[in-house]
């Protein structure tokens, strides 16, 4: 049997994720999926790249994530199942990349300047 192994990242979030034939299960973290993922949204944000394929209930996937904000670590997961479904049979990456599944999003939180209250922000000017 078959285990492919695969990486998503989104934010300050890193997914590992390990996707084999199967039954359908999701764990993260050694949880259910809507253990974890108390939000529906966030559910079908990580399910989204089995359903693009139509491939729910064939895979199960396992997944360890870490760091970053629960909608981050949804997306993490996500990238990393499209990943690992790609690497499974290519003739999915055309249906996937259409939905936007296989680009990583790069966007982080711009760090702090010195002589500022955040990245942009100034401090509150005083005439005197």
């Amino acid at each position: 049997m078959q285990i492919i192994n695969t990486i998503g990242r989104r934010k300050t979030s890193i997914a590992r994720v390990y996707v084999k034939p199967g039954k359908g299960d999701i764990k993260v973290n050694d949880r259910d999926l809507k253990e974890y993922f108390l939000s529906e949204i966030h559910q079908t944000t990580v399910k989204q790249p089995l359903s693009t394929v139509k491939v729910e209930g064939q895979y199960d996937v396992t997944v360890n994530v870490e760091g970053g904000g629960v909608k981050g670590q949804a997306e993490a997961v996500r990238l990393g199942i499209a990943r690992a479904l790609v690497q499974f049979n290519t003739e999915n990456k055309p249906a996937l990349k259409k939905e936007g599944l296989l680009t990583r999003d790069s966007r982080m939180v711009e760090r702090k300047k010195p002589g500022r209250r955040k990245a942009r922000r100034r401090f509150q000017f005083s005439k005197r």
